[in-house]
């Protein structure tokens, strides 16, 4: 698929290095290495659609002062056949290249011939990513930081495809270790107590009313059975029962969500197949690990963590530890995933660089396990900071978010800011319908394309495909500032996936939202130039499309009325 903004940056600094190399060969540069030269957009691009600062950073190599370089590149540059129409020296030595007509004219069509493919690229060269978000504790209900996981992890996983990654979801369930055996013990005591209420609750159970039920319905269908069960058997028995069901639910409220994963991974699989054993023993074998007072520790200073730590314990179990780092070895060894990304809360910050130092002692690049650390959202309603659902009374949990707030609002407010920044999620504004509220300004736009073109159809008016020549009429400042906006669609993708930052394509469905209202409300679309009107009619759909393809990208309707 067609990139306009790296297409042209080539082209430029193709365009660049001939010059270069003509005012080598006429004695006007002498003949050194050329060092790396930038060619960008200009914040500013009234003075140029790209510059380049081959000129400053030649000066020290060139022993020459960079007006000088500039004047020797400028003129030797060629620019008949090229998108470029003309350039001019800026400042000490920058270079600002201007485009064509044409090359806006080229960008809509593009737009409109990609249609729902529009903005993808093959940057990622299929290289195949595994995407690991939520994994939420499948002992209880998930809460409103999995929701904010959910959005940036599918977001990602979605602008990892876009940009030519074959990505994959994957949802790893902790089914097994300390917290099992809790959800057991809570379970337990709940479901004694139905037949001794003067059974206690130890203090660390989970005290959830879900624990209650699933007890209450296990009674139901086995009676007092387990009572005088051991009470191994009797755990066993209510865990068998029960964490099924929780993970069900679990893949239910995400699917409401509109979150599918590929595939939901459990634990207790490393523990069944010996890959826990077995990446215990490679580490041996590495000589990374050495006994001390009876535990096994792993010798994680020697691989660049900052403290070694325990992988076995005195009594011969493993660390929470262990399975994770056996996981991961089963991501990027035994499944060969090029990257395997993770989305997870910053207070495991401490945690990456350890399970970084085992991969590095297992042989493995510890640059192919990439970590998004999300910071925490607080949810605010009427300027304060709230912790219970309005309609239930209890801590807001995923699914009563989604009972206040529309799942298009969640999963784009979720997605407005990067993982790494605080987020205040404002729920009386998520529901707003008012340009104020950024989902509803995106979807609104989108709607009012929509309204645009069926009106113009209703009075006769349809589109046609406007010749390139007819579309190079768009030379209206605002209709010019559109345009590359839309080309900058494929390298947005491409740097969100690069910085693994979903939240750069709302700010640029937001940006191009505004930008289209900017243009409609100076470009009367209805003209009487049919050529003229026919080439904005196009500018509206590509609009119309973008828009589409980028809500569609993290699953948000685009919807054609509001």
């Amino acid at each position: 698929m067609h990139n306009p903004i790296q297409a042209a940056s080539q082209e430029l600094r193709e365009l660049i290095l001939a010059a270069v190399g003509r005012a080598v060969a006429e004695s006007e540069l002498p003949a050194e290495a050329i060092p790396d030269f930038t060619v960008e957009i200009p914040g500013d691009t009234s003075h140029g659609d790209f510059a380049t600062n081959i000129a400053m950073v030649s000066a020290r190599a060139f022993k020459m002062a960079p007006r000088k370089i500039a004047e020797a590149v400028t003129g030797r540059m060629v620019l008949d056949g090229s998108s470029f129409d003309r350039f001019e020296i800026a400042g000490p030595g920058f270079i600002n290249f201007f485009l064509k007509p044409q090359w806006f004219a080229s960008v809509v069509q593009t737009v409109n011939e990609e249609g729902d493919a529009y903005g993808r690229t093959n940057y990622g060269q299929g290289k195949r990513v595994l995407v690991e978000f939520v994994s939420a504790n499948p002992t209880g209900p998930m809460h409103i930081g999995n929701a904010r996981g959910g959005a940036i992890g599918d977001g990602l996983a979605s602008v990892l495809s876009w940009a030519g990654y074959e990505a994959k979801r994957e949802f790893y369930v902790n089914d097994a270790g300390n917290q099992i055996g809790k959800f057991g013990i809570s379970l337990e005591a709940r479901y004694l107590q139905i037949y001794d209420s003067s059974v206690e609750i130890p203090e660390d159970a989970y005290q959830g009313a879900d624990i209650i039920e699933h007890a209450k319905n296990f009674a139901g269908i086995h009676g007092d059975r387990y009572v005088n069960a051991s009470s191994e058997e009797r755990r066993k028995a209510l865990v068998e029962y029960a964490l099924p069901l929780n993970i069900q639910g679990l893949k239910d409220d995400l699917l409401k969500y509109r979150i599918e994963y590929d595939n939901w991974f459990l634990e207790s699989t490393l523990h069944n197949n010996g890959q826990v054993d077995a990446v215990i023993r490679l580490l041996k074998e590495k000589g990374a690990t050495y006994e001390h007072e009876g535990a096994l520790w792993f010798k994680a200073t020697d691989y660049g963590a900052d403290q070694d730590f325990v992988l076995v314990r005195q009594n011969g179990i493993p660390t929470y530890v262990v399975p994770d780092i056996a996981y991961h070895y089963d991501k990027l060894v035994t499944r060969k995933f090029d990257v395997a990304i993770n989305v997870l809360g910053a207070d495991h910050h401490g945690y990456v660089p350890r399970l970084k130092a085992a991969l590095t002692a297992l042989g493995i690049d510890a640059g192919r396990l990439q970590v998004v650390l999300m910071q925490m959202v607080r949810l605010v309603r009427d300027g304060e900071v709230i912790k219970a659902s309005k309609r239930s009374g209890k801590a807001i949990t995923l699914v009563t978010l989604l009972d206040e707030v529309p799942i298009d609002a969640a999963r784009f407010y979720f997605n407005l800011r990067e993982a790494n920044s605080h987020f205040d999620f404002d729920l009386d504004l998520a529901v707003e319908q008012s340009s104020q509220n950024p989902v509803y300004y995106v979807q609104y736009a989108h709607a009012r394309i929509c309204s645009i073109l069926k009106s113009l159809a209703a009075d006769g008016i349809g589109a046609r495909t406007p010749s390139l020549e007819e579309l190079a009429l768009l030379r209206a400042p605002e209709e010019i500032e559109l345009i590359r906006h839309l080309a900058n669609l494929p390298s947005e993708i491409v740097e969100a996936a690069k910085n693994y930052d979903p939240a750069r394509m709302t700010r640029y469905s937001m940006e191009l939202a505004t930008k289209f209202h900017k243009f409609y409300n100076a470009c009367r679309v209805k003209c009487e130039e049919e050529p003229l009107m026919q080439a904005r009619l196009a500018l509206c759909t590509g609009v119309k499309t973008a828009l589409h393809n980028v809500l569609t990208m993290l699953k948000i309707t685009a919807p054609e009325a509001m």
